[in-house]
């Protein structure tokens, strides 16, 4: 099932794409400059989809908003804007009662780590490509769903962040190197390892069985 919806008061707009008999269902938070139509994002949601894992991109911000650095950086807002997704979820009636995730891009990981800590119970999982948590502050130590960073093995200086965030983080984590890999992964194989990692990981904490992918 694919469908065309928007969230929220502002009527943010979104793709949901459930596949028959779906295990679970994936949240999608792209970074600064990005949108729902992220080629990257999309790339990741086409592997997870063929593992029976529904996936949900949408717009963070308006268009007006996104030219908004104050909006951009804004990771509270960005985390609000992830809570709101998951409470329009309850009211599709195909997605209730399935585990639930979120991959976050860049600025959007922050906004997930954020979304995750203030619902502890709700989100299952969550992933991190290139993600800046060090911009989730504080709340790091709140986080309690596993959570696998990727970083690219030539993104020194996210590296680093995401070095110290793993130390900081006290749930179930894991970090993952792209070797050669920079921030967009644009490099050949990049991407397809990113959506490898993040399929497996969700897969894990969904409860699909190892043998279940095709």
């Amino acid at each position: 099932m694919h469908q065309t919806i928007a969230f929220g008061p502002l009527a943010l707009p979104g793709d949901l794409t459930l596949p028959s008999s779906a295990a679970g269902l994936v949240v999608f938070a792209h970074g600064s400059g990005s949108s729902h139509r992220s080629a990257r994002n999309r790339a990741v949601a086409g592997v997870l989809e063929r593992r029976s894992i529904g996936t949900l991109l949408f717009d963070l911000l308006t268009p007006q908003e996104a030219d908004q650095p104050g909006k951009v950086f804004d990771i509270d807002l960005l985390a609000q804007r992830l809570l709101q997704a998951l409470d329009a979820l309850r009211d599709v009636a195909a997605a209730r009662g399935l585990p639930l995730g979120i991959f976050g891009a860049s600025t959007g990981a922050a906004a997930a780590l954020v979304a995750s800590a203030q619902r502890p119970r709700e989100v299952a999982a969550l992933v991190s490509r290139g993600g800046r948590p060090d911009l989730a502050g504080p709340v790091l130590a709140d986080v309690r769903c596993p959570t696998l960073l990727i970083v690219g093995g030539a993104d020194v200086e996210v590296l680093q962040l995401n070095l110290a965030a793993l130390a900081r983080l006290r749930c179930e984590k894991r970090l993952e190197i792209v070797p050669r890999a920079t921030h967009l992964f644009a490099e050949a194989g990049a991407m397809e390892s990113v959506a490898q990692l993040a399929r497996d990981w969700f897969a894990r904490h969904f409860g699909i069985a190892p043998d279940s992918d095709a």
